[in-house]
């Protein structure tokens, strides 16, 4: 199949609502064709998977695509054609590498990447149509060209946000609480919700100012919150369930408006809390749990064998994605995590030594690329 029909053939599953399902014959039929589209096109993945065995003639079900670890995009360029084409270079942050090994994510059709964040981040954030006021507390996206979370809140606010919507980051200056604390006593003095965007930790640096300086506001009700990232600083680490008590308490958002999202720099599909999804249809007695659109699919493995889990065991989450048709279709995460009933938990970052299943299949595909 040429690139440019597998692109519009994956354009059109992303028309599917993000909240619905997809059977799995036809999430099947898709990852096999971008499959063997990267198998073909994708140099160092296609070594890496004939070391282990799975080429387009053996694989015959999703499930049986390899992943990759998440490490393999600090060392090799995971594209399904030239680097050079790519529009966009996503990059990680460096933070465990330095910033000479971040991982990088090449997209030749970023066009891509939009048409599966809008409709998830409507269906998990917008449920009930609104179309809110954002404050962002990242820097905008001019400053941070490389990021997808910038890419990705810009896309956000420039299609789905209100006309007050405002960045209230600079890079290099940090928060502007002044500006922040203002946006918010304005926002808390209507009665149209408003929605609040950024990091795990760049809301605990705006709750401790406004701690320290005993300020509260209420915003209206409907307002929702959207964090991402861990919940463990450099300087400390805060429970989700303490940081969703904060926000209410600081900020008058209601828990179940309170969501996190999941994502990563590898992936150009996202996960979020099913929450305020749940709470608009009336269905408030579901546990918070992460939910994607039917074109993402998680599944839980066992870290050494990386064989799927006993469901409800913990194991190491594996995402399948079929927006990422310009890299590889399977990443394999460090990230610890269990299934629960329509959807999974994430319980965190593997501690200590990387996964033995993870390590080994790194090494398997830098031992291949440099075998080549």
């Amino acid at each position: 199949m040429p690139s440019r029909d597998l692109h519009a053939t994956v354009r059109t599953a992303l028309r599917a609502p993000a909240d619905a399902t997809l059977v799995d014959s036809e999430f099947d039929a898709l990852a096999l064709r971008i499959f063997r589209h990267q198998f073909e096109n994708n140099a160092p993945y296609r070594a890496y998977c004939e070391r282990r065995g799975r080429t387009p003639s053996t694989v015959t079900h999703w499930t049986e695509v390899p992943p990759v670890p998440v490490a393999a995009f600090r060392e090799v360029a995971l594209v399904a054609g030239d680097p050079h084409d790519a529009r966009v270079v996503f990059r990680t942050s460096g933070t465990t590498g330095g910033t000479e090994r971040r991982g990088a994510h090449y997209l030749i059709d970023p066009s891509i990447y939009e048409a599966s964040l809008l409709p998830t981040f409507t269906a998990y954030l917008l449920p009930d149509g609104a179309r809110p006021d954002m404050l962002a507390l990242i820097p905008p996206r001019r400053q941070m060209p490389d990021s997808s979370l910038a890419y990705m809140i810009d896309v956000v606010m420039r299609r789905l946000g209100g006309e007050r919507s405002m960045y209230a980051v600079d890079a290099e200056r940090g928060i502007d609480y002044d500006a922040a604390m203002a946006w918010l006593h304005e926002a808390s003095q209507g009665e149209r919700p408003v929605a609040l965007l950024g990091t795990s930790f760049s809301f605990v640096h705006l709750l401790d100012t406004m701690a320290a300086s005993t300020a509260r506001v209420h915003l209206p009700a409907g307002s929702r919150l959207m964090d991402t990232g861990g919940y463990k600083g450099r300087s400390r680490e805060v429970p989700a369930d303490e940081l969703r008590r904060l926000y209410t308490e600081y900020l008058g958002i209601e828990p179940a408006y309170c969501i996190n999202e999941y994502g990563m720099t590898e992936l150009c599909s996202q996960y979020y809390d099913a929450t305020l999804h749940d709470a608009v249809r009336g269905d408030t007695g579901r546990p918070r749990r992460k939910k994607g659109p039917p074109w993402l699919r998680a599944r839980v493995l066992d870290p050494d064998t990386l064989q799927p889990v006993p469901a409800g065991s913990v194991g190491i989450l594996a995402h399948y994605d079929l927006a990422n048709v310009d890299s590889v279709l399977a990443i394999l995460t460090e990230d610890l995590g269990h299934e629960v009933e329509d959807g999974f938990v994430v319980l965190g970052r593997a501690q200590g030594a990387t996964p033995r299943g993870c390590s080994i299949a790194l090494d398997d595909l830098l031992s291949a690329t440099r075998d080549r």
